[in-house]
């Protein structure tokens, strides 16, 4: 199976049985992110973190079921 990177525009050879090939068939609008740029991501996250200003936001939707559930 042929796929795009969505950053750096490479095309590249997967496995049609592996797992990666069947979430992007399955859910289409998932993205596909080559080993280089996966890396690359990965590495400024993490220097991100290690910071200490890196912060998860969660959804406001999220936030409302957590506090329903508290009361």
């Amino acid at each position: 199976m042929n796929v795009q990177c969505a950053i750096c525009d490479q095309i590249e050879d997967i496995d049609v049985n592996s797992f990666q090939a069947k979430r992007l068939m399955n859910r289409r609008i998932s993205s596909y992110l080559c080993n280089n740029c996966h890396d690359r991501i990965a590495e400024k996250t993490n220097k991100r973190h290690e910071t200490g200003n890196f912060h998860l936001y969660s959804s406001k939707n999220k936030d409302k079921r957590q506090s329903k559930r508290q009361k």
